[in-house]
């Protein structure tokens, strides 16, 4: 989750690596607030047909089978969201921008939710920045971050990974 490390290494002051395109454009993703997501899989789920399944445990016929995209149809530039981090934690980036991997990485995601519209009323409702705010609060809070004082990190505790609450992951 880019947004984590971003965080943490704004925080800790350390450069944060963004990807630009060979022709120095930003990257683009579809962030999506997790939140959004578990409502889109729980309305799937809710739609679905009944099971092909027989108590005796031989299946009748092929299961119903739906994939989804699901994502805030939205992209934002990847710096967008790095520049909402930086006012959030009160502390600017050491951005080291660098060209984009032409193998494994794309320049820009944009998630086709029209099925989910249609046929469960998938609707994403968080915005980057309130999602990002939501982020924020959390990470300040469990890792004892002191934003107003600059962004300094009480305790050393940004060297662990710790979980996050489902509720909170962008």
């Amino acid at each position: 989750m880019a947004y984590f490390s971003f965080a943490r290494s704004i925080i800790a002051g350390e450069p944060t690596t963004l990807f630009c395109t060979a022709d120095s454009a930003d990257a683009l993703r579809d962030f999506t607030y997790i939140d959004d997501v578990v409502r889109g899989c729980l309305s799937a789920l809710d739609t679905t047909g009944k099971s092909m399944g027989s108590k005796s445990g031989k299946k009748r016929e092929p299961a119903p089978l739906r994939v989804y995209s699901l994502g805030n149809t939205s992209p934002m530039p990847v710096t967008c969201m790095v520049a909402i981090l930086e006012k959030l934690l009160g502390k600017k980036a050491h951005k080291r921008v660098v060209t984009m991997p032409t193998n494994g990485d794309v320049p820009f995601t944009h998630a086709n939710v029209s099925p989910a519209m249609r046929e469960f009323g998938y609707h994403p409702a968080t915005s980057l920045e309130v999602g990002l705010h939501h982020f924020v609060d959390w990470f300040v809070q469990y890792y004892k971050v002191d934003v107003r004082g600059g962004g300094n990190v009480l305790a050393g505790k940004t060297t662990k990974r710790k979980s996050m609450p489902m509720s909170t992951a962008l």
